[in-house]
């Protein structure tokens, strides 16, 4: 969900408010654009030379529009980092008689900040959280903020926390929840599989979640596919290397090839080792004239978010640096394209 390795196109973000009591079916189209705006100014937090913004309407929406990273309303409510561990007793004491709503929000915010002193809280009350939630606009501001974190333990509590103000189980019927609405109601479609990445990522039938992404990330409508791509990458598993590393070479759409290449070097579920594993994939890309070079721009911005190395478009050199940090827990056997696509 949640970051680029520049000011990517087309990444998700919030919708301006909406009356969720009475359209609940529509809140993820109604907040597409102001979701993509959102990630949008997450990325700028970790731009890399080679990613260029391109500005694109899909279905008249603006992709681009400016936005903050927390509205007003929450923005002055930010914590301020304490200077003494009385102060930070005294702040969690204080969060623990807000209502449950307040208590997830004020967490995740400061888990954003002090992870140590504010995860173990949040696990302890997720469960007294379920049915107490509602997916507000703050809450979905938090949840994107938490998420592009270099804390995968911080990525997670955000999963968590999304999941239950969505009244997702992780469970069979919650799959079937999300399976229901990205095939039946397109108008929620897009932020559905994202979630059903999360849903994957937190061991709900991977499998399933991998097969049906993969199906729609060749879905005909550039959007649909995007969202595939975001899906893919919450899903975080070693399976959805391959089909990410094949839109990245593959997609007709620039904006969905550069949304698989940051899914790929920073945002979404992956772990840094998954990553490394996605090296020489990338080396071979790297490699394939057949590539246009503004795709070969985005395996080379790929590469260095991942490896911290940077050596242009020279394969040779990537291949001679990579031989002497190889690891075999990086390793992986590769699926062949063709049985990805197929």
């Amino acid at each position: 969900m949640n970051d680029s390795i520049v000011g990517t196109p087309g990444a998700p973000q919030p919708a301006p408010p909406m009356e969720r009591a009475a359209h609940r079916h529509s809140a993820g189209p109604n907040r597409f654009p102001r979701y993509i705006s959102l990630m949008i100014s997450l990325a700028a937090l970790s731009t890399v030379a080679g990613y260029q913004v391109a500005r694109t309407e899909i279905s008249g929406a603006n992709w681009f529009r400016n936005a903050t990273l927390l509205p007003a309303s929450a923005s002055s409510r930010v914590l301020v980092p304490a200077s003494t561990p009385g102060a930070i007793n005294a702040d969690l004491e204080a969060i623990s008689h807000l209502a449950p709503q307040q208590q997830a929000e004020r967490l995740l915010e400061l888990a954003v900040q002090r992870p140590d002193q504010s995860l173990g809280l949040i696990h302890k009350n997720l469960p007294s959280w379920r049915g107490h939630l509602a997916d507000t606009d703050r809450l979905f501001h938090l949840v994107l903020a938490a998420l592009d974190s270099n804390d995968p333990r911080v990525r997670v509590a955000a999963v968590e926390i999304d999941l239950i103000a969505n009244n997702l189980m992780k469970s069979p019927q919650g799959l079937a929840k999300l399976l229901n609405q990205i095939h039946n109601d397109p108008d929620a479609r897009y932020l559905a599989l994202w979630r059903l990445g999360a849903l994957g990522n937190r061991g709900v039938e991977p499998a399933t979640v991998l097969s049906t992404l993969l199906r729609y990330s060749r879905d005909a409508n550039q959007q649909t596919r995007f969202w595939a791509v975001e899906g893919l990458a919450m899903l975080g598993t070693a399976e959805s290397i391959d089909p990410l590393l094949s839109i990245l070479a593959h997609d007709p759409a620039k904006q969905v090839r550069e949304r698989a290449a940051t899914n790929l070097a920073r945002s979404g579920m992956l772990t840094g080792e998954q990553r490394l594993g996605a090296v020489p994939q990338l080396l071979n890309l790297l490699d394939d004239d057949s590539l246009e070079p503004a795709t070969q721009d985005l395996v080379c911005a790929a590469l260095r978010t991942i490896t911290g190395a940077s050596f242009g478009r020279d394969p040779a050199s990537w291949r001679g640096w990579w031989a002497h940090h190889d690891r075999p827990e990086t390793r992986r056997v590769h699926v062949p394209k063709g049985l990805l696509l197929a």
